[in-house]
């Protein structure tokens, strides 16, 4: 049975305004179906690596939070710390990224919460209902412990998934540095012998005896190891890295087993934006110019749905020129192509759809329902 997608575009009048229009979308798509009284209630958003401007504007946070204020829920925004060395590694660069992005409690009117912690190691194990890769996932505590859960994505591209829209802002979002460790490596951590100061903390947090410091540089043992991720949130130069070594659809495929671990038993809604559709993740410092035109924002009970229906309308889409999309051969196939294979040839977006609809996470088939 086909879910029902709602839209509606970035066209407004004179005696309208986007933040009208986006809380009719989410009124008509039945947001306030849910029960939110006194609920804890995590709205899960990416808050933008600083310096990168593609990001959601926090305008449409405050929004959505005051909507489930109205209705009588506890909301707060929400993310997990980074993998990668970055500005949002940790929970208080976190947090001063998502300040100066306007993601704070003046602006917007609720409190940001650093879901897994201080270092990204506060987690909580969800087992994966009929999970082919991952058996337990270790989802950042503050999501794991919430009553419900919200998704507001920004719908843009991925260097590795393709795109990156509901599904991943959940799953890969909602995962700790364990569990992004999990979805994004096959193996072990590696580490760069130029940044490593031989302190000894990946040594003290270790469980397995997987690391040791050998003339004065911390070493991998491959034979103890077992890819946790621990000794990269610990390391305070950022010298231990994943190596990013999973394949591309499996590493969609986890995304999806995540995303259900963190929506088991409890009510979720589900918002994209596909606005300022960068090549690349909120993740990066940067943001190219954007691979098509604004196009309008989705709102779902089903994230698998929601993110099909975005993809659709991305890919009916004009590509903008000069951008990343305008290749050679970006003309072929129109009037639809795939404009997220025109900027990541390698990547398979489609695997993880497939794969959340075999683990019941949701359905490809939808019924777009236009609003003005």
């Amino acid at each position: 049975m086909a879910s029902k997608v709602y839209f509606t575009d970035m066209h407004v009048g004179m005696n309208s305004s986007l933040l009208e229009k986006f809380r009719r979308l989410i009124d008509r798509a039945g947001i306030a179906d849910i029960d939110f009284k006194d609920k804890f209630v995590a709205v899960k958003i990416h808050f933008g690596e600083y310096g990168n401007l593609a990001f959601l504007r926090h305008q449409y946070a405050k929004t959505l939070c005051d909507r489930i204020k109205e209705l009588g829920g506890k909301p707060f925004l929400t993310d997990c710390n980074t993998l990668y060395v970055g500005y949002r590694n940790n929970a208080l660069n976190h947090l001063d990224a998502a300040y100066m992005n306007g993601f704070n409690p003046l602006s917007t009117g609720v409190h940001t919460i650093i879901a897994d912690g201080l270092r990204g190691t506060d987690e909580r194990e969800i087992p994966v209902e009929g999970g082919e890769y991952v058996k337990n996932a270790k989802i950042g505590a503050a999501i794991a412990e919430a009553d419900i859960v919200i998704s507001l994505t920004h719908f843009k591209g991925h260097v590795n998934a393709g795109f990156g829209g509901c599904l991943k802002n959940i799953g890969m979002g909602a995962g700790s540095k364990k569990g992004k460790m999990e979805m994004h490596s096959s193996g072990t951590p590696r580490i760069s012998q130029k940044r490593c100061i031989g302190c000894g903390m990946c040594v003290k947090h270790c469980n397995n005896n997987g690391v040791h410091i050998v003339d004065g540089k911390a070493v991998i043992d491959e034979d103890n190891c077992v890819g946790c991720g621990y000794c990269i949130a610990y390391c305070p130069k950022g010298a231990i890295m994943t190596k990013w070594d999973e394949a591309k659809p499996v590493m969609n495929k986890k995304i999806a087993e995540y995303t259900k671990a963190v929506l088991a038993g409890k009510p979720s809604f589900h918002i994209s934006l596909v606005v300022s559709v960068s090549p690349d993740c909120d993740c990066d410092r940067c943001n190219d110019v954007p691979v098509i035109p604004d196009i309008g924002m989705f709102a779902s009970f089903d994230p698998v749905a929601l993110d099909q229906a975005c993809v659709d309308a991305a890919n009916r889409a004009p590509i903008v020129p000069g951008s990343a999309a305008d290749v050679e051969d970006a003309h072929v196939h129109e009037p639809v192509h795939d404009v997220f294979k025109l900027v990541h040839p390698d990547t398979d977006w489609e695997a993880g759809l497939e794969h959340a609809v075999r683990i019941g996470l949701g359905t490809r088939e939808y019924e777009l329902v236009t609003i003005q």
